[in-house]
């Protein structure tokens, strides 16, 4: 098999779509086949084709796996690693889970203070106890932090960038600096960014992490986590971990993610520049008390998500916004329950635009005096914007608004 590594000299609107990619040797198809089978003949004990049993050895996934390893800048080859570092899981928590299997009991981890509370909730609820980690949560947006939180048993650093929901910020290369030669891995949750706008690998991280549910898939009908690495010794141990641990994405859905992220770029481009004129008009809006995006010239790490964050040498700053609504909990009620082109729903990164309350959905699982610490209020409310006309969102945000009756002590 052609290892299609000069395929990394594409823009990344054409990697999308033929990063890691080959017609199927045997029809000529130009998107590979989905291959259901679970079990592969042998012609002798031990010798076969390259497939023996699908949990190991999936066709379908690692076409997947190839294109998103090069979309996220790895540069190993299917003779370093059969999926050039890419390995696909049945969802991003299973990604998670399978990495923090690359520590050993007992070992520390500096983790984003700011997290998905799904992860929050497998470091602190789960993987404290069964694996006894010792878990620092640290403001990464200061890398002195960093600095000062490192122990001789930290072993990982996890990072998102933005971060889910409060859209802070860190300096990708900072963190490098600090961890390198010190025998610490670097992850970062890409989901928000996408490899479109942001590549944690090319800035030296030793793995990225993606949802895939998210923005890969991008249509809201697929589960699935990665995680992609540059690193050839990395590989080999999450090999052993995806085969050993077993939690793989299925061959379906990663025919589903692998047809997605053909557009993602398109995607993207559109999710940016739609939620950029959403943030401004919000900002300027009298019932919303503060409008976090990183395109805005208001948001305090604006000139870092105009260095990081770049798509095809242009600032792009991703489809998501965290607004504070003026007044409390019944307000952002009215207003989330007037809403009708947005879904008000859990999850992001789809086509069709999303928005929810993080402090009851999907961050209910972090405690309330550390939701109180971050800023995740009765009055915040995370918007993922879709692909819909920027036109029918802002009509349907401004109806949705105008519903909310503010105390007069607020100003209504």
């Amino acid at each position: 098999m052609s290892d299609h590594l000069g395929d990394r000299d594409l823009h990344i609107d054409s990697l999308v779509i033929h990063g890691g990619q080959h017609p199927d040797p045997i029809t000529g198809a130009v998107m590979p086949p989905i291959s259901l089978s679970t079990t592969y003949a042998q012609e002798s004990p031990g010798q076969h084709a390259g497939y023996e049993y699908t949990r190991s050895h999936n066709p379908t996934r690692y076409a997947m796996e190839r294109l998103i390893a090069r979309l996220e800048g790895s540069t190993l080859t299917v003779d370093d690693d059969v999926s050039c570092g890419g390995f696909a899981f049945s969802s991003g928590l299973a990604a998670t889970a399978t990495a923090l299997e690359l520590l050993d009991h007992g070992q520390h981890v500096i983790a984003m203070d700011d997290l998905y509370g799904g992860t929050y909730r497998l470091l602190t609820n789960v993987r404290e106890r069964s694996q006894g980690l010792k878990i620092t949560y640290v403001d990464l947006t200061d890398p002195r932090r960093v600095a000062e939180a490192i122990t001789d048993e930290t072993r990982m650093i996890w990072v998102e960038t933005p971060t889910n929901p409060t859209l802070k910020l860190v300096d990708l290369e900072a963190i490098v600096n600090i961890a390198r030669d010190r025998n610490i891995v670097t992850v970062c949750d890409n989901t928000f960014a996408t490899p479109i706008l942001q590549r944690p690998i090319e800035a030296g991280f030793d793995i990225a992490m993606h949802s895939a549910t998210k923005y890969l898939g991008g249509h809201s009908d697929v589960l699935g986590g990665v995680l992609v690495t540059n690193r050839a010794d990395l590989a080999d141990r999450l090999r052993y971990l995806q085969n050993a641990i077993g939690s793989v994405m299925g061959p379906f859905d990663a025919y589903l993610c692998l047809r997605g992220i053909k557009t993602l770029a398109l995607r993207m481009e559109r999710h940016s520049a739609s939620a950029l004129r959403i943030a401004e008009w919000l900002e300027r809006h009298p019932k919303v008390a503060r409008v976090v995006y990183p395109g805005l010239a208001s948001h305090p790490q604006h000139d870092l998500a105009r260095r990081q964050m770049q798509f095809n040498g242009q600032p792009g700053f991703g489809g998501m916004i965290t607004i504070h609504l003026a007044g409390g909990l019944d307000e952002s009620r009215q207003f989330l329950e007037n809403v009708r082109v947005f879904a008000l729903a859990e999850s992001l990164g789809g086509v069709e635009s999303l928005i929810e309350h993080p402090a009851i959905m999907t961050h209910a699982s972090v405690p309330p005096e550390t939701r109180a610490s971050l800023g995740i209020s009765d009055s915040l409310i995370r918007i993922s914007v879709g692909i819909e006309a920027a036109d029918d969102l802002l009509a349907d945000l401004e109806a949705a608004l105008a519903a909310v009756r503010l105390p007069a002590s607020v100003g209504g």
